[in-house]
């Protein structure tokens, strides 16, 4: 966490543009998708609280079947337990938080699900110097995982790094790996990809250039995966196994993840928060059926590896 002060007004008006350009994007990927938009405030009735949001839900697509590009810019007088469990220092402080999520399940079961989001938080009592940090990162989660996209996935996202600095990609893909994960499943929730949190190396400026480097590169390594695989003939076999494994992502976003905790506990928009879980899912107790096979084939993909050496 940093110290300086932030041009926390220049962050605002990326993620906004940022999320203008996410939806342009897979426009034309889905022209058949719709929006479905809804601008909202943020707690009114909490005192000293306000901002809000821009919702865009994407659904009823030939591709994808519901998906989402999140815009929210809060402020409010106090961090919630989420944010600020490891960071004493800041505990009860006003904050305010910006930031743009993305998450697309698409109808293919061939087609990986995919997750991004960029955030930035800054918090501070009246008179005193604001601690700040970016946040983010993207991952990819198939259930029928093909090689090919995931070394590409990977490359991709280290060709975001490198600029800034040898270790990045090792640093940020690890963090990936550990982070999304399922401890009482003992898997990954996918194959993985970026995940940062508290990142103010270098400064603002630095700090900054690297959270867009990393959400500018993000429909660049996903939009040649959806292309390769959305024709790819499926059965309702392959469909059924596709809702079983949206079973574990939503395992993952309730029980796991602290961007749905943060967003939960700081009193945010609930539709938009939990725009994350799949339009289906299904779970099979003791996990006996036609679908052992495919699950015995995703297994090996989730278990942390490295793709670029493949």
């Amino acid at each position: 966490m940093a110290r300086e002060v932030p041009d926390a007004a220049a962050v605002v008006a990326y993620f906004r543009r940022l999320q203008d350009d996410i939806c342009r994007r897979l426009a034309e990927l889905d022209p058949t998708a719709k929006f479905v938009e809804e601008r909202w405030k943020y707690a009114a009735e909490k005192k000293s609280a306000g901002g809000g949001g821009h919702t865009r839900a994407l659904i009823g697509g030939e591709v994808f079947e519901k998906g989402g590009v999140n815009f929210s810019n809060i402020h409010s007088p106090a961090l919630p337990a989420s944010a600020s469990l490891r960071r004493a220092e800041v505990s009860g402080k006003p904050m305010s938080a910006a930031g743009v999520s993305v998450v697309l399940h698409p109808l293919n079961p061939y087609v990986p699900c995919c997750h991004m989001n960029a955030r930035f938080f800054l918090a501070a009592a009246r008179g005193e110097t604001p601690i700040w940090w970016f946040g983010g990162g993207y991952d990819l989660t198939p259930c029928y995982p093909y090689p090919q996209d995931c070394i590409a996935w990977h490359r991709a996202a280290k060709r975001a790094c490198d600029p800034f600095g040898a270790g990045q990609y090792a640093r940020f893909k690890k963090w990936c790996d550990e982070y999304f994960y399922l401890p009482h499943r003992g898997e990954t929730r996918g194959v993985g990809g970026l995940f940062f949190d508290d990142y103010c190396a270098g400064g603002f400026a630095q700090a900054f250039a690297f959270t867009r480097a990393i959400a500018d590169s993000f429909i660049a390594a996903y939009r040649p995966i959806v292309e390769r695989r959305r024709h790819t003939p499926y059965t309702a076999r392959e469909k059924k196994f596709q809702e079983y494994r949206r079973g574990r992502y939503v395992e993952f976003n309730l029980a796991y993840d602290r961007g749905t905790r943060f967003g939960l506990e700081s009193g945010g928009r609930a539709e938009s928060i939990l725009m994350s879980l799949p339009p289906t899912a299904r779970w099979r107790y003791a996990a006996r059926g036609d679908c052992d096979a495919d699950a015995q084939k995703l297994a090996p993909y989730l278990q942390p590896r490295d793709w670029l050496n493949e």
